[in-house]
């Protein structure tokens, strides 16, 4: 028996056969209950372990369903809704969905009331207060079902079921055919909503525990499997099956759930995110591959795994292209570029992996900024949203770009490499200690971290102007690119404009070349 702190002590929450036998009942005080009976096994209730137990079978009945969706609180109840629309025949048919999934709960130790209805309302009401066992009504027949059964059926708070048994309602289908005027005047919407939603005439919206997929494919296995090289074999058939579904729709797939259900009632979530749309089978069972090997201890059971699914959570358009007809020996190809990003992503974890995205600022700190992983986590996009994510792609690469050409080791000029940029900047402008021969000239020397550093190089200034429409106060910026007598390249500014902004201008280290 599980009990609760509730007001005026702790109140029954939870009990079995045996403590109904002897007479007690839900909602009683645990002191009356051990007058009754003195031999009780009391245990607190947990529901937050309730919750996330719930939530673990919601994951794992998903194998039956593509949207599970957990019982709301309101009816103070612990279930599961299947939407099983298009899924059943799956299976051979209701009826023998519903066996399977009664023998699997009962395995597990579970003593389910299942029942299959048109209505999320309806279905509820049987399996809690239906005759028997496994109810199977017809859509449209919710009416007739309905009526014989108590008021408690339409999830009513207790507030409203006294109030109705005062006015000397009992059953559900006494409240059917009633006048809706007065019930409106004298109850909140509540009631006739509930009563509309039982009986089909008003929606009833769901939230699944997980988003549901836009595609999905499933397998059962006739024997479990154990290695995760049967899992990828299974994974690759998965995705064969999704891929023409994928290019009828000419859209490619950006973010994938893989699920793995075992014997035991729980399942092993993957989620994998790719930089670009993509239909390569091989790719993506690449990737889940990497997934299973990061996650080797979760494959550690006995039970192994009876049925995986794969979802496509996130599709972008990805129409058919010609490729090119000769290719340089050094052309590197947009799709092999996004497929190292998702290798490196799921082989390092997403954080390892940064995207620059270039920013409206020409001040070096805020011109990039960088957005841990490439993956995009939003629903499938409309084609100007497309256009408008491979336009912020194309800025991304066209910075990384000039990042990654400011790491070669530049053509000297005169004075020094013209234009160079270090790819990484330190992450705040570190005071130096400048000699310069003139006050706005180049520096000759100058000591930074504690170490003298003498200038055998220099190039610039660059100067940088502060941004007049943010207002900040920052000063003028005279960049230098400088290189010490060891080789090392520094790059350099000078803040504030001598005699027109400052007296003394400041000098800091921005960053550094590799």
């Amino acid at each position: 028996m599980l009990v609760s702190a509730a007001k005026g002590g702790q109140r029954i929450v939870c009990l079995n056969k045996a403590a109904r036998a002897g007479g007690l009942s839900l909602g009683e005080l645990l002191s009356n209950a051990r007058s009754k009976v003195l031999d009780l096994q009391v245990c607190d209730a947990d529901p937050a372990a309730d919750a996330d137990a719930l939530r673990k079978l919601a994951l794992w009945a998903m194998q039956y369903a593509p949207r599970v969706a957990v019982w709301d609180e309101a009816s103070s109840a612990d279930g599961l809704f299947l939407d099983i629309t298009g899924a059943a025949h799956l299976f051979g048919g209701e009826e023998r969905l519903l066996a399977d999934l009664q023998h699997r709960l009962r395995r597990f130790g579970l003593y389910p009331r299942l029942a299959i209805a048109g209505t999320p309302g309806a279905a509820w009401a049987l399996a809690r207060y239906g005759k028997r066992n496994g109810m199977i009504i017809p859509a449209g027949a919710e009416r007739e079902a309905l009526e014989q059964l108590p008021l408690a059926a339409l999830r009513l708070a207790e507030e409203v079921l006294a109030v109705l048994r005062r006015l000397g309602f009992r059953r559900s289908g006494e409240l059917i055919d009633q006048p809706r005027a007065p019930f409106g005047a004298r109850f909140d919407t509540c009631l006739l909503s509930r009563l509309d939603q039982a009986l089909g005439r008003a929606p009833e919206p769901l939230i699944p525990v997980v988003p549901p997929p836009l595609y999905r494919a499933e397998v059962h296995f006739l024997e479990p499997i154990l290695q995760q090289e049967h899992v990828l074999d299974a994974a690759r058939h998965l995705l064969e099956r999704l891929v023409q579904d994928l290019a009828r729709d000419a859209v490619g797939a950006r973010l994938i759930r893989v699920l793995l259900f075992k014997p035991n009632g729980t399942a092993v979530v993957l989620n994998l995110g790719l930089a670009a749309p993509s239909r390569d089978a091989s790719h993506i069972a690449q990737l889940i591959g990497l997934q299973l090997y990061r996650l080797h201890c979760e494959f550690e059971t006995e039970f192994g795994f009876e049925a995986a699914a794969l979802h496509v959570l996130s599709a972008e358009a990805m129409p058919d292209q010609q490729t090119r007809l000769a290719l340089g020996a050094h052309t590197t190809e947009p799709e092999e570029l996004a497929r190292l990003i998702d290798r490196l992503q799921h082989r390092l974890g997403p954080g390892a992996v940064r995207q620059l995205l270039a920013q409206q600022s020409h001040i070096p700190e805020r011109a990039v900024r960088h957005r841990k992983g490439f993956a995009g986590k939003r629903a499938a996009s409309s084609p100007s949203q497309a256009r408008h994510r491979a336009q912020e792609a194309q800025r991304a690469g066209n910075a990384s770009k000039l990042c990654a050409e400011a790491t070669s080791s530049p053509a000297w000029s005169a004075n020094g490499p013209a234009g160079a940029r270090p790819l990484l900047l330190l992450s705040r402008p570190e005071a130096t200690d400048v000699v310069a021969l003139v006050p706005e000239g180049p520096p000759r020397q100058f000591r930074w971290r504690g170490v003298r550093h003498q200038v055998a190089a220099s190039d610039g200034p660059e100067r940088i102007a502060p941004e007049w429409w943010r207002r900040t106060g920052e000063a003028t910026r005279d960049y230098y690119v400088v290189e010490d007598t060891t080789g090392r390249r520094f790059w350099l500014f000078r803040a504030g404009l001598y005699e027109r902004e400052t007296e003394i201008p400041q000098w800091f280290v921005h960053g550094v070349f590799g």
